[in-house]
């Protein structure tokens, strides 16, 4: 990593109340000096001052905060600017901190020197990433609680635990000519299977609620002119979607995004699923069954004004193939019309006038979507981090064959591998750590 000093606006873009210009590096109390014509800055005070442009001109009033190394968040001397928002004033401030002496730094590099100097860890830097764009409360409490190093605990004793397994293996092989004791190779077995089993928990409800972290996304689905697009409308309060009595009116699929209790959603009204003939449809048709497939929550709907036909068989049919381990709620739609849908075909979560009040649903929904976050299980955050555990697992898995008929060099590798993948959550692995554990587990004199 270089030692140039960067700087950044931290702030979006836009017009707002303040920006922050962030400087991080040997040279920022220095710039923040040239920028201010102030002797010092107290560290951890914010004081305000006058910042100028390099021909003396005034640019604005502003606060600055310095946080001298290693007390601030990179681990490096960090100065923030604290200027009125808005499209010049930060952009100008940006401007005289490049000519005094930084550059500006590449998107994510904050953290990345964060990292590197030992501030954080990857698993806390992704939770940072993360925490800005969370899509709801319960999201944004989980990554907070990861800022803080709750995943980093969890992943280091899961990996201090195979390590610490390791030793033993390391030792034997170190004396070839002999084998762990039977207990030693079932009291191995017994903890590798409690970590597969604690893995497995974690992975099972980190893919459970992985609607937090992205936003839970529902798709309307249903044969045409079934009131999909009304039932969009009001759950956007607006009309969002065309409403027509001609099928097919909806082409493509229509995505909006709405607060329903403390979740930031995405809702996909589908084109009608039906045979069509028109190419353009077919199209949309396809698009609905992607909707399906990627999507967390489904609502079917069905007309209960007509009877049961093929493309109501059809719905249901797809929704038994593509919407497998998904929350499918089924709605008997316009209720104030004649009913002759036949009541014993399927098992409707609500009955609704798509057209006038949806707070039934929209009550289901934030029921659901809070009861996804009910587990105090660890939360894996990234397709990373499942990535690894997933390989973890394997690993440990293919350990266990070797280690029943005392392989154990191959039953090393494998335990190797898994800590490797653990370590790479967090920190990466140093062997030095496993010799340290393996010194201090056994006394190798005797």
């Amino acid at each position: 990593m270089d030692n140039d000093t960067i700087s950044a606006i931290a702030t979006a873009n836009g017009i707002g109340s303040i920006a922050i210009i962030r400087i991080s590096g040997d040279k920022a109390l220095d710039i923040a000096k040239k920028l201010s014509k102030k002797d010092s800055f107290s560290p951890r005070y914010a004081t305000l001052t006058n910042i100028y442009s390099q021909n003396d001109e005034l640019i604005d009033e502003a606060i600055v905060i310095y946080f001298e190394a290693p007390f601030s968040f990179t681990a490096e001397h960090v100065v923030e600017i604290q200027c009125h928002g808005g499209f010049i004033v930060a952009q100008s401030i940006l401007k005289e901190c490049l000519a005094c002496g930084s550059r500006l730094a590449t998107a994510g590099e904050f953290s990345k020197r964060a990292f590197f100097n030992g501030r954080i860890d990857l698993s806390e830097a992704e939770a940072i990433a993360q925490l800005i764009e969370a899509k709801s409360e319960d999201a944004a409490k989980i990554l907070a609680a990861q800022m803080k190093g709750s995943l980093k605990g969890y992943i280091e004793k899961i990996r201090d635990d195979i390590i610490h397994i390791l030793a033993y293996s390391e030792v034997t092989i170190d004396y070839a000519e002999e084998d762990l004791p039977q207990d030693l190779v079932n009291q191995i077995e017994e903890q590798l299977e409690s970590l597969s089993k604690s893995l497995n928990s974690t992975l099972s409800a980190s893919k459970q609620r992985e609607g937090l972290m992205q936003g839970f996304k529902v798709a309307i689905v249903g044969k045409p002119n079934v009131g999909k697009s009304s039932l969009l409308n009001r759950l956007v309060n607006f009309n969002r979607a065309i409403v027509s009595d001609i099928a097919g009116t909806t082409r493509d699929t229509i995505e909006e995004q709405v607060k329903i209790g403390t979740h930031l959603i995405r809702i996909v009204d589908t084109a009608g699923i039906r045979e069509a003939n028109d190419e353009i449809e077919k199209i949309g048709i396809q698009r609905s069954l992607e909707a399906i497939q990627e999507s967390d929550i489904i609502v079917a709907l069905f007309d209960s004004s007509k009877d049961i036909d093929s493309e109501d068989e059809q719905i249901l049919s797809l929704i038994n193939a593509h919407a497998k381990n998904k929350k499918v709620i089924y709605i008997k739609n316009k209720i104030d019309l004649e009913q002759k849908f036949p009541h014993a075909k399927i098992d409707f979560d609500l009955e609704i006038n798509s057209k006038e009040n949806v707070e039934s649903l929209i009550e289901l929904l934030k029921n659901i979507m809070d009861t996804t976050n009910s587990s105090d299980e660890i939360m894996l955050i990234s397709q990373r981090q499942i990535l690894a555990v997933q390989n973890t697992l394997t690993n440990i898995e293919e350990a266990l064959i070797p280690l029943q008929d005392q392989e154990l060099e191959i039953f090393s590798f494998h335990l190797n591998e898994a800590v490797k993948e653990m370590a790479s959550i967090t920190r990466p692995f140093e062997n030095d750590e496993m010799l340290d554990k393996m010194f201090g587990s056994f006394c190798l004199g005797k």
